[in-house]
């Protein structure tokens, strides 16, 4: 299986294990990346989850250009990708936190996963890029529409319109990346993020991710009012009742995710 896709302890962990390709993005790793992101968003027993690729040298080196199979041009561009490239860069509708576990390349389509992400922890090897135009493409799924909003224009512009690729420390300066750490060290951070969102009332966590991602073209007051599901769901929880009753009796809040 190209994708390899794992639940436990309420921790989802998707890997693209094509390593002999740099974790490349062919049809039928699409397709099932495609079935695992709706997999998890029917799922409620999954409150983060991780992302990353197999191996050492690369996260996502983006769509397998050497696989004839791959859609070219215009066709490409019409065809249906659901929620963008890998079906998470501009994936609307999937409000559990995801945690890009980034282990060297992200670029193109990686690239664009990434930005789809909300914590991007990054091993002091990994870079970051949009090639596409070195190669007469252009970063369709995501990226155009992405980094822009992401990062200053000007640094936006010029990692587009040059193709670069831009290293983990100064991705962590630009904004790219929550956390920059040596290799030996990307499992231990990556654990911490994701205990310290375990941590979290899990509905809180959705409703939070909602709202930022639907509003975030609306002005405040305009966002404010807006009654968004999982804002509600949170609101009537149970959970919300715990969380309280665990602060006042100092314990941990037991989280029921509802």
């Amino acid at each position: 299986m190209s994708v390899r896709f794992e639940v436990a302890d309420h921790v989802a962990t998707v890997t693209i294990d094509r390593p002999d390709v740099l974790n490349a993005v062919d049809l039928p790793t699409e397709a099932e990346l495609q079935r695992i992101w709706s997999e998890i968003e029917s799922r409620d027993d999954i409150r983060v989850v991780v992302l990353t690729g197999a191996g050492e040298r690369s996260f996502c080196a983006g769509a397998d250009l050497k696989n004839t199979s791959n859609l070219k041009g215009v066709e490409y561009w019409a065809a249906a990708r659901p929620g963008g490239f890998g079906g998470i860069a501009l994936r609307e509708t999937l409000d559990v936190p995801v945690i890009a576990r980034v282990n060297g390349f992200a670029l193109g389509g990686g690239f664009e996963m990434v930005l789809g992400c909300d914590i991007v922890v990054a091993c002091e090897e990994a870079s970051f890029g949009l090639p596409e135009p070195l190669v007469g493409r252009l970063p369709l799924d995501g990226g155009m529409l992405l980094l822009q909003r992401q990062i200053p224009y000007r640094q936006a512009m010029g990692m587009m319109l040059t193709g670069q690729r831009v290293k983990a420390q100064r991705a962590l300066e630009m904004g790219l990346v929550n956390e920059v750490v040596p290799r030996a060290e990307l499992d231990t951070a990556v654990n911490r993020w994701v205990q310290q969102m375990l941590a979290c009332a899990p509905l809180s966590l959705k409703a939070i991710k909602q709202v930022v991602r639907r509003t975030g073209t609306l002005a405040p007051a305009e966002a404010h009012r807006m009654r968004l599901p999982a804002l509600v769901a949170a609101l009537q929880s149970e959970d919300a009742n715990e969380g309280v009753l665990a602060f006042q009796q100092k314990r941990k809040p037991q989280w029921l995710g509802r």
